[in-house]
């Protein structure tokens, strides 16, 4: 692929998915890292696009593309690991999850489960699992976002902090190897702090293209959750990070796979 094709793949990456990493951008041109920071460097020096650590992003799009987008952005990755942590939770047992769309994707591989308890601030996972094979679900109230349908504020953190659950699963913007696990949204990164600490296991879930952002707001350090699972390796660095903290790592498709819990 010649210099100015490459140019014309690196914008149509961002289009679609706001930011992208170099070692990603690397791997999917087929080209070596030093290469795609030579065919960065253009880019940025005309404000095209704006360098991050580790990544690059459009001006306009720096942050998370609305909601119905991203469930159609890397859909394939984020079933996969949903199917495999789906397949890790038993009939009967409690789950908290918060917006996103990995978790959504979650809570379709649940639709097979039963007597399910599940908590939840958003009203996409609410209206998948209510209503169907003796499931009971409670979601946290206040004014429902007009992009995700969630909710979040001190109503909502309030009306979680009262459970305790199985499984506490989160889905993230940005996995950063110094800051941990990262978010956009103040609020979005506190609802979420709080339903990590609210599980037995408490998980969070994050196709590939994450590793490597930095998002605006620390959700929490990669001490403050037991495990990770996520559909390709992650870069050596958050690897390492990951297990300095104890936290474990699953890879969906993996030759280990994700161990389903073992608790009575």
């Amino acid at each position: 692929m010649i210099h100015s094709k490459r140019h014309g793949e690196i914008l149509r990456l961002l289009q679609e998915e706001g930011t992208v990493t170099i070692a990603s951008l690397a791997d999917r041109l087929g080209v070596s890292l030093e290469t795609v920071r030579r065919d960065v460097k253009p880019l940025t020096g005309d404000g095209s696009v704006l360098k991050m650590h580790g990544a690059i992003g459009l001006p306009s799009m720096i942050g998370e593309a609305p909601f119905e987008r991203r469930m159609r952005e890397n859909a394939e990755a984020k079933r996969s690991i949903a199917r495999a942590v789906a397949a890790t939770i038993r009939d009967g047992e409690s789950i908290m999850l918060d917006t996103g769309t990995t978790t959504s994707f979650l809570a379709r591989e649940l639709l097979g489960h039963r007597r399910l308890t599940v908590v939840t601030n958003s009203s996409d996972i609410a209206r998948t699992l209510a209503t169907i094979n003796g499931n009971k679900v409670y979601m946290a109230g206040g004014e429902l976002r007009s992009d995700s349908g969630a909710a979040f504020g001190t109503p909502a953190i309030e009306f979680v902090s009262r459970f305790s659950v199985s499984h506490a699963i989160i889905s993230t913007g940005a996995v950063d190897a110094v800051t941990g696990v990262m978010d956009y949204d103040l609020e979005e990164a506190e609802f979420a702090r709080m339903v990590l600490s609210r599980g037995q296991r408490s998980l969070v879930i994050t196709d590939h293209t994450k590793f490597g952002r930095q998002g605006l707001v620390q959700v929490c350090g990669f001490d403050g959750f037991s495990e990770l699972a996520t559909d390709r390796a992650p870069p050596h660095d958050i690897a390492a990070a990951l297990a300095q903290a104890g936290a474990r790592l699953s890879i969906a498709g993996g030759s280990a796979g994700i161990q389903p819990n073992t608790k009575d």
